[in-house]
C-alpha cells in the first residue's frame, strides 16, 4: 500500500477516491466483521423481529421515564461485548415489572379516588339528612302544638295533613334514595333528564364540591356535584340507575343513621392514610427501577441499534452455499484499505474462525460514491452544503469555499462588533467545553448550537471585522482609528450634524468614519455604499461558482461543458453584472455622479442613444452595444450545440462496439462481463435537448434573480 492508503489526504476540494471492493467472509466471523466494519464506518455496502420486540421494549421505557420526570443519563457507559440473548431475558424481566408495577398502582389509585368520592358523598348528603331531619323535627312539634290547641275552620288543610301524618305512622310513606357524583359540566342536563324520565316524580338535592376531585375511571381532574335522588317505585329507580350511567355519575352507598355515617367517615378516612402509603412505597420502587434503566438507557439502545444494524447489512449479503461464506460488495475510500483489512483480520481472530476474510479490489465502471473526510471544523460547513446538494464523484466541492464564504455573508448583514464579540464568547464557551457538552444529552435548539459552534465562531469573528468596517459597536461609532476627517465648517457652530461638516484632516484610516454617524446624509450614503457592496460580493460569489465549473469539467476532461457551458455563462453574466460591477468601481474612484441606474436600463432600451453626463468613461457607449451583443450571442450557445455534438460523440463512441472474437468469450463469467461493458443505454436526443433547455432558462434567470437576492445584504443590514 501506498502513503495515500495510509490516512486521509484531507483534500476537501475533491472527494476521497473511492474503490469497489469485494469482501468474501467466512459465516462464523460475519456477525464480527459487519460490527467492527460498522464502527469503522469507512464502507458502504451495496445493495427483525426479535430487535424490533426489544426496540419496543425501549421505547416503552422511555415513554415511561418520561412520565416520571427522568432523562436517560448521557454517562452510560457498558462494554459492548454484553451477551444479547441475556439483554433480551433482561429486557423482559424489566418490562414485566414496569408493567405489573404500574397496574398496581392504577388499581391502587382507582380506589384511593373512589374511597375520596365516597368520603365526599358520606360528608355532602349527611348534610342533607340532618337538615331535613331537623326540619322534620320542627313540623313534629308544630303539629304537636296544633293537636294540643283548639282546632278552627281557618287552620291550613296541608298544617293539618301533615299533622295527621305526624301521629300516625302506618300514613306515612317510604321514599328511597340514590346518592353519588355528577360532573358538574353535565349536572343541568342530568336533573332535566331525571324530571322528564319520571315525570317530575323525583326530588333530586345537589351540592358543588368546592374543588376539582380525580375521577376514579379516567384518573383526570373533574370538577363535581354530589346528588341525591329521592323516589317512589322500582321503576323510577331502575330509570335513574339507567340515567346515572349515561351521564358518568358514579353512585355510592349511604345510610341514614347518624351514628353509621360517621363510623363510615372514620374507617374511609384510615384506609386513604393506608392507601396512600401504599401508593408511596409503590412509587418510590417503580422511580427506583426507572432510574436503573435510565443509567443504562442510552447503552442498552445504542446496542440493540448496532444489533440491528448488523443483520439488516448481513441480509445485504449474498451466501454462497458450497463454499460456506458470504459475499459483500461495498465502497470504500482508497486510504482506509489498511484499516479496513486489520478490523477483518481482528474480527476472525475474535470469532475463532479457521477462514480469514478475503479483501479484493474490484475494476469497474460505475460512478462511486460521494465521501468528503471531515473533522469537527468543517463538518458542519459541509453539512450546510450536503442540504442543499451532494457533490458528484471528484468534483469540486463548494463547503471549501463555504467555510469563508458562508460566515462572511452573514457578517455583511450582521455587521457589529460588540454583537460580534458576544458571539465570539458563546461560541468559544461550547468549544472550550465541548467534551463536556459531547456527552450529555442536550435539548434541541442547544444541541442544534453546539453543533454549529464553530461556524457561529467564524460568523463572530467576521462580524468584529466588519464592525469595525461599519464602525459600528451595538450602534455606536467610535475613533478607534484615529480622529475623524471631518469638522465644523465653522469654528462658532454648535451644531456639527445638522449645520454641515468639512474636511479638515486626512482620510480616517479604515472604515466609515465616525462623523457620518447621525448625520443627514448618513443614510443616504451608508445606503449607497452596502448596495453596491452587496452586488459587488454577488457578483464576485457568482462568478467563483462558474470558475469551479471550468475546473470540475477540465478534471472530468469535458470538453463540451468548457466550450460550451463555462464560456457563455461567463461571457453573459459579465456582459451584464460584471459591467456593472465596473461601472460601481469606476464611480467610485472618480467621484462621479453618473446615473447607474439610468444606464443599465437604457442599455438594452435605447443602447444606441448619447449617454450625456452618464457616461463614465471613453468609448463606454460601443463597449455597452459590444457586451449586450455578446450577452444575447451567449443564450443560444448555450442552448443548441451542446445536444447535437453529444448526439454525434454518443453515435461514433459506441458505433461497432457491440461485436467481439468468439474465441476470446469462451468464459461465461467473462462473456457476462464483456456484455455489461459494451452494453449502453439509448441516447434520447429529446431528453437531453430539453435537460439544457432547462439548464439555459434557470441560468439566465438564475442570474437576474439571484443579484437581486443579493441585495438582501444590504436590506437586511
Amino acid at each position: 500500500m501506498g502513503d495515500g492508503r495510509k490516512r486521509p489526504t484531507m483534500d476537501l476540494l475533491r472527494s476521497e477516491t473511492m474503490q469497489l471492493v469485494q469482501l468474501i467472509i467466512p459465516i462464523e466471523s460475519s456477525h464480527r466483521t459487519i460490527f467492527y466494519l460498522g464502527d469503522l464506518g469507512l464502507f458502504q455496502f451495496k445493495d427483525i423481529k426479535r430487535f424490533g420486540e426489544m426496540e419496543r421494549k425501549l421505547r416503552f421505557f422511555k415513554v415511561q421515564m418520561t412520565k416520571a420526570g427522568l432523562s436517560p443519563s448521557a454517562r452510560s457507559a457498558g462494554s459492548d461485548d454484553v451477551d444479547l440473548d441475556n439483554l433480551e431475558v433482561k429486557l423482559g424481566e424489566l418490562e414485566a415489572d414496569l408493567m405489573e408495577m404500574n397496574a398496581n398502582n392504577e388499581k391502587l389509585q382507582q380506589t384511593y379516588n373512589e374511597l375520596i368520592e365516597y368520603k365526599l358523598v358520606v360528608q355532602k348528603a349527611g348534610g342533607f339528612f340532618q337538615s331535613a331531619q331537623s326540619n322534620a323535627a320542627a313540623k313534629q312539634r308544630e303539629a304537636e302544638a296544633l293537636q294540643r290547641g283548639e282546632g278552627s275552620i281557618d287552620s291550613p288543610l296541608l298544617v293539618e295533613l301533615v299533622s295527621e301524618m305526624v301521629t300516625d305512622p302506618s300514613k306515612q310513606v317510604k321514599l328511597g334514595f340514590v346518592s353519588g357524583l355528577v360532573p358538574r359540566e353535565k349536572s343541568l342536563a342530568f336533573e332535566r333528564i331525571l324530571f322528564r324520565a319520571t315525570k317530575g316524580n323525583v326530588f333530586l338535592k345537589q351540592s358543588v364540591v368546592e374543588d376539582p376531585v380525580t375521577d376514579p375511571a379516567s384518573g383526570e381532574k373533574v370538577e363535581k356535584n354530589v346528588f341525591v335522588v329521592f323516589y317512589s317505585g322500582d321503576r323510577a329507580r331502575n330509570k335513574i340507575m339507567k340515567i346515572c350511567e349515561a351521564f358518568g355519575a358514579n353512585r355510592y352507598p349511604f345510610t341514614e343513621d347518624l351514628g353509621k355515617q360517621f363510623q363510615i367517615i372514620t374507617e374511609v378516612s384510615g384506609r386513604l392514610e393506608e392507601l396512600k402509603t401504599t401508593i408511596d412505597v409503590g412509587l418510590v420502587h417503580q422511580s427506583n427501577l426507572l432510574q436503573t434503566i435510565a443509567y443504562h438507557f442510552e447503552h442498552w439502545n445504542l446496542l440493540v441499534k448496532k444489533e440491528k444494524s448488523i443483520y439488516h447489512t448481513l441480509n445485504m449479503l449474498s451466501i454462497d452455499v458450497t463454499k460456506k461464506c458470504l459475499v459483500a460488495e461495498g465502497w470504500c475510500p482508497v486510504f482506509a484499505s489498511d484499516k479496513i483489512q486489520n478490523l477483518l483480520q481482528l474480527a476472525t481472530s475474535d470469532s475463532n474462525s479457521q477462514v480469514g476474510t478475503i479483501f479484493h479490489v474490484l475494476q469497474t465502471k460505475e460512478s462511486p460514491p460521494t465521501y468528503f473526510h471531515t473533522n469537527k471544523f468543517t463538518s458542519a460547513f459541509q453539512e450546510i452544503v450536503d442540504a442543499y446538494g451532494i457533490a458528484k464523484y471528484q468534483e469540486a466541492n463548494p463547503g471549501v469555499f463555504t467555510i469563508i464564504t458562508f460566515p462572511f455573508l452573514f457578517a455583511v448583514m450582521f455587521g457589529d462588533w460588540g454583537h460580534g464579540i458576544c458571539l465570539f464568547l458563546a461560541s468559544s464557551y461550547f468549544i472550550i467545553r465541548e467534551k463536556k457538552f459531547s456527552t450529555q444529552k442536550l435539548g434541541d435548539i442547544t444541541e442544534m448550537i453546539f453543533g454549529g459552534r464553530y461556524v457561529i465562531m467564524m460568523m463572530a469573528l467576521f462580524s468584529i471585522y466588519t464592525g469595525f468596517i461599519y464602525n459600528e459597536f451595538f450602534s455606536v461609532p467610535f475613533e478607534l482609528f484615529g480622529p475623524s476627517a471631518y469638522g465644523c465648517h465653522d469654528p462658532s457652530c454648535s451644531d456639527a450634524s445638522t449645520a454641515g461638516l468639512v474636511k479638515v484632516l486626512a482620510t480616517y484610516l479604515f472604515g466609515v468614519d465616525p462623523k457620518w454617524h447621525g448625520t443627514r446624509s448618513e443614510l443616504p450614503f451608508l445606503n449607497s455604499l452596502r448596495m453596491k457592496m452587496s452586488i459587488l460580493l454577488g457578483v464576485a460569489q457568482m462568478n467563483l461558482g462558474i470558475i469551479l465549473s471550468y475546473f470540475n469539467a477540465r478534471f472530468l476532461k469535458n470538453e463540451l461543458n468548457i466550450w460550451y457551458q463555462f464560456v457563455p455563462q461567463m461571457i453573459f453574466l459579465n456582459s451584464l453584472y460584471g459591467y456593472l460591477s465596473l461601472l460601481i468601481v469606476v464611480k467610485w474612484c472618480t467621484g462621479s455622479q453618473a446615473d447607474l441606474y439610468h444606464v443599465m436600463i437604457y442599455m438594452f432600451l435605447s443602447p444606441t442613444d448619447d449617454l450625456g453626463d452618464n457616461q463614465l468613461f471613453w468609448g463606454q457607449k460601443f463597449l455597452q452595444i459590444v457586451l449586450l451583443l455578446a450577452a444575447l450571442v451567449s443564450v443560444p450557445c448555450m442552448l443548441f450545440p451542446k445536444p447535437f455534438i453529444s448526439k454525434k460523440q454518443h453515435h461514433e463512441r459506441h458505433h461497432g462496439q457491440s461485436y467481439a472474437l468468439l474465441h476470446s468469450l469462451d468464459d461465461p463469467v467473462e462473456m457476462e462481463m464483456h456484455h455489461g461493458s459494451v452494453s449502453h443505454e439509448e441516447f434520447e436526443f429529446s431528453e437531453v435537448f430539453v435537460h439544457q433547455l432547462i439548464h439555459t432558462i434557470e441560468f439566465v434567470l438564475g442570474a437576474v434573480s439571484n443579484t437581486a437576492s443579493y441585495l438582501r445584504l444590504w436590506a437586511l443590514r
